[in-house]
C-alpha cells in the first residue's frame, strides 16, 4: 500500500533541539514525544498535543517545530522561558475527562516529564485539559495548571499586532478597515469583536457555519466560505484556525494587504515569506502576535496586576512595529527580520 504524503515525512534531525525524549506505557496506553528546542532563557514551557499522527517520524518533526516556535515566541515576548512542546500519539481515542483510565495514563504521561527535572514544563494544547494538567503535576510534575481561558488575552494581543500591521501598510487606524476572520473559536471571536468596535467591517468565516454567522450577527459584520477567506477582498487576512494556511498558491491569489492572525504556523513553508514580500504584503509572524496566551500565564504565576497584564499585551504591537520596520529598512522579510531579534536576545 502506498504511504501518503504526510506519513512519509522523514525523520528530523534530532540534534537540532537541545533534548528530544521518547515516553512509552502499553499498560495505559502511553506514547509521546517531548521537544526541548532550548532553554537559555528558562525551563522549556509548551503545551501538550494530543492528536493523530501518521508516523512517528511526523509527530517528532512537529514537536520539534512547534517547540522551536515556542522558543522564538518567549524570546520576542521577553518571558522568561525556553521552547519546549510535547505530543501524545492519538494511536487510539483518549478516554473521557476525569475518567480512571485517562487519569492513569496522564499521571504515567507527569512521571516521564518530571524526570526532566523541570526542563519541561507543560500546559494546556489541543486535544488537553486543566484536568490533566493537574494528573501531571500530581504525579510530581511542575504543570502550569491556570484555570484561565487565554483566548481573550490571546486575541488582545493579536489584535495590538494586526493594529500595528495596518499602520504600518496601510497607514491607517482599523476605522474602515475589511478584516477577514478565518476561524470564529475563543480567539478569533474575540478578535472579530475588537476590530468590530474599532470601526473595521468584519468577516467571518469558520467549518462551523452556525458559528460563524453567530459571531457576524453579533459584530455586525457579513459571513465567507473558510476555504475562501485566504483569497477573499480585504485589506487585512487574520488566519485564528488551521496551521500552513498561507501557501504559495494562496499568495498568487491573495487581496489582502496585510496577514496577521492567531494561528500557529502560518505559512506552509519559510519561502512564503518572501513571496509576501515580493507581493507587497505584510505579514505579521505567528510567533510574535499571538504570544498574548503564554504572556497571560506567566502574569498569573507572577502575580502581575490586571493593568500591567494590559500593557504587556499593547507592547506586542510595539514590537511588531519595531520589526516591520527593520525588515523595511534591511529589504528582508518579517520573519527574518524577527529570527535576528530573537536570535539577539538568546545570546546575551
Amino acid at each position: 500500500m502506498a504511504m501518503t504524503a504526510a506519513a512519509d515525512v522523514p525523520m528530523p534531525d534530532l540534534f537540532a533541539a537541545e533534548q528530544v525524549i521518547t515516553c512509552r506505557d502499553d499498560r495505559v496506553g502511553l506514547r509521546a514525544v517531548i521537544a526541548i528546542d532550548d532553554t537559555t532563557l528558562g525551563p522549556g514551557f509548551g503545551g501538550v498535543r494530543w492528536r493523530h499522527y501518521p508516523s512517528t517520524a511526523a509527530a517528532v518533526a512537529e514537536a520539534q517545530r512547534l517547540a522551536r516556535a515556542m522558543t522564538l515566541k518567549h524570546a520576542l515576548a521577553e518571558l522568561p522561558y525556553g521552547g519546549a512542546k510535547s505530543v501524545l500519539l492519538a494511536d487510539r481515542p483518549l478516554p473521557d475527562e476525569g475518567s480512571p483510565a485517562r487519569t492513569a495514563l496522564m499521571s504515567r504521561y507527569g512521571d516521564f516529564i518530571a524526570r526532566t527535572g523541570g526542563a519541561y514544563v507543560p500546559g494546556v494544547d489541543m486535544g488537553t485539559t486543566m484536568t490533566d494538567m493537574q494528573a501531571i503535576r500530581d504525579a510530581g510534575a511542575r504543570a502550569f495548571c491556570d484555570d484561565v481561558d487565554p483566548g481573550p488575552y490571546t486575541a488582545t494581543g493579536v489584535y495590538a499586532a494586526m493594529r500595528a500591521g495596518v499602520r504600518h501598510a496601510l497607514g491607517r487606524d482599523m476605522d474602515g478597515v475589511r478584516v477577514v476572520v478565518q476561524g470564529a473559536g475563543h480567539v478569533g471571536a474575540n478578535l472579530a469583536r475588537y476590530a468590530a468596535r474599532d470601526g473595521a467591517r468584519v468577516v467571518v468565516a469558520d467549518v462551523d457555519a452556525d458559528r460563524a454567522r453567530s459571531v457576524a450577527e453579533e459584530v455586525g459584520g457579513s459571513v465567507t466560505d473558510p476555504l475562501s477567506a485566504p483569497t477573499a477582498e480585504c485589506d487585512v487576512f487574520a488566519p485564528c484556525a488551521v496551521a500552513r494556511v498561507v501557501t504559495a498558491d494562496v499568495v498568487a491569489g491573495m487581496r489582502a494587504k496585510v496577514v496577521a492572525g492567531a494561528a500557529n504556523d502560518t505559512l506552509d513553508s519559510p519561502f512564503v515569506a518572501e513571496l509576501l514580500r515580493r507581493a507587497g504584503i505584510t505579514y505579521v509572524p505567528d510567533f510574535i502576535a499571538n504570544a498574548g496566551g503564554v504572556i497571560q500565564v506567566h502574569a498569573g504565576q507572577v502575580g502581575w496586576s490586571e493593568e500591567e497584564l494590559a500593557a504587556r499585551l499593547e507592547r506586542i504591537g510595539d514590537r511588531v512595529t519595531a520589526v516591520l520596520e527593520d525588515a523595511s529598512a534591511a529589504g528582508v522579510t518579517p520573519v527574518e527580520a524577527a529570527l535576528q531579534v530573537a536570535e539577539r536576545t538568546l545570546r546575551r
